[in-house]
C-alpha cells in the first residue's frame, strides 16, 4: 500500500512547493496536537499564536533594546510545556527570575546576535532556561536566524542520532535548517520572493506540521503537490527506524529530560521527580528516567540506549559531549 514516507524523507527532498502546501496547514497540525494533548485544546492554539505572531512584532518594537518581560518568559515556557512534553517543576523554576533580571539576560542575549552560541549561553543565565528554551526566546527574537529546537523535526534529521539539548547540537540543528532554507529558497525564481521565503524557523514549523500531520492525521496530506518523491510502497522510513511501530502511544511520554533542569542535586524535589523510575529501565506510559546534563546518564548513572533503556556498556560521556537517547522515531 503506498504510504506517505515518514518525516526524514520530508526533511531530505521536499521541495519547496511541498513545504509551502504543509506550513500552510500549520494551524490544523497545531488543533491535532492540542486536541490530543490538552484538556482545554483552545489555551495551546491561543498561546500559539501569541508565541508565533504577537510575541516577535512586541519584542521588535524594542529597537536596539529587544528584550523580554518576565511575563513574557513565563509565558513562553507555558507555550513550550503546552506543545511539548510538560515538566511542572519548569514551570515554577522560570518564575524564580526576577523581573529585572530577565530583561538584562534576555537583551544581552539578543545583542549578541548573529551568534547564535553566545546569545545561547546568555540566556542559560536564567533559572529554567536551557538549550532548548533559548532557542524559543531566540526563534522569536529573530526568526530570520533561530529555528526553535523541537523535538519533532530533531528526529527528522538522520546525521543527529543522539538528543542531548546541548548548545553544539543546537547549533548543528540551526545548520540544517538553514541549508533547508536555502535548498528551497534556490527554488524561488523571483529575487525579491527569494529573500524573504524561507527562513529557519519557518522551516521548523513546516517540518513539526508535516510530523504532526503525518501521525495524527495523514488524509490531510493527500493532496501535496508532486509527492512521488514522498511515497512508498513500504513502511515510508528512511532512516531505519518506523516512526510508526507504535502509533497508539503519544511519543511526549518517551522524551527525555530537557536540559532546562537545572541544580537538580540542589533541588530534592526536582531530583526526587525526575528520577522516581524503577532500575533497569522505565514504563513507557511514565516519564523517562532522568538525564544528566553533566554526562548524559540517567539517575543511577547509567547511559541511555537509543531506544531509552539504560545500557550498562555504554561509557559515561565527557561534559562537551553530553549525549542522552534519540528518541526512538515514532510520530508523536
Amino acid at each position: 500500500m503506498a504510504v506517505v514516507r515518514d518525516t526524514s524523507a520530508f526533511f531530505l527532498r521536499g521541495t519547496a512547493s511541498q513545504y509551502e502546501h504543509v506550513f500552510n496547514l500549520y494551524q490544523e497540525a497545531l488543533k491535532l496536537k492540542a486536541q490530543e494533548k490538552n484538556k482545554k485544546p483552545e489555551e495551546l492554539i491561543k498561546l500559539d499564536n501569541w508565541y508565533q505572531n504577537d510575541l516577535p512584532k512586541l519584542i521588535k518594537t524594542r529597537g536596539k533594546d529587544m528584550h523580554l518581560s518576565h511575563e513574557e518568559l513565563v509565558q513562553m515556557m507555558k507555550w513550550k510545556l503546552a506543545r511539548g512534553k510538560f515538566y511542572p517543576h519548569l514551570s515554577n523554576l522560570i518564575k524564580i527570575n526576577t523581573p529585572k533580571a530577565v530583561i538584562t539576560e534576555t537583551k544581552k542575549a539578543l545583542k549578541k546576535l548573529p551568534n547564535l552560541e553566545a546569545a545561547t549561553v546568555a540566556l542559560n543565565n536564567l533559572k529554567g532556561v536551557g538549550t532548548t528554551m533559548a532557542s524559543a526566546v531566540l526563534a522569536a527574537g529573530a526568526p530570520e536566524l533561530a529555528p526553535f529546537m523541537a523535538d519533532e523535526c530533531l528526529m527528522a534529521i538522520p546525521e543527529i542520532e543522539s538528543i542531548d539539548y546541548t548548545t553544539n547540537e543546537y547549533l548543528k540543528f540551526v545548520d540544517h535548517m538553514k541549508a533547508v532554507a536555502e535548498r528551497l529558497n534556490g527554488e524561488v525564481t523571483d529575487e525579491e520572493e527569494k529573500a524573504k521565503k524561507w527562513n529557519p524557523h519557518k522551516v521548523e514549523m513546516a517540518i513539526w506540521a508535516y510530523f504532526i500531520l503525518r501521525k495524527s492525521n495523514a488524509e490531510l496530506l493527500n493532496d501535496l503537490p508532486d509527492k512521488e518523491n514522498l511515497i512508498t510502497n513500504g513502511n515510508g522510513t528512511d532512516n531505519g527506524v518506523d516512526e510508526d511501530s507504535n502509533p497508539t502511544q503519544d511519543s511526549s511520554t518517551k522524551d527525555s529530560v530537557d536540559s532546562e533542569v537545572q541544580d537538580e542535586s540542589s533541588n530534592p524535589a526536582i531530583a526526587g521527580e525526575e528520577s522516581s523510575n524503577p532500575p533497569g529501565g522505565f514504563d513507557e506510559t511514565s516519564n523517562p528516567p532522568a538525564v544528566s546534563e553533566e554526562n548524559g546518564s540517567t539517575a543511577n548513572g547509567s547511559p541511555l540506549s537509543k531506544t531509552g533503556e539504560e545500557s550498562s556498556d555504554v561509557p559515561a560521556a565527557t561534559a562537551e559531549e553530553a549525549p542522552s537517547a534519540k528518541r526512538q522515531k515514532v510520530e508523536e
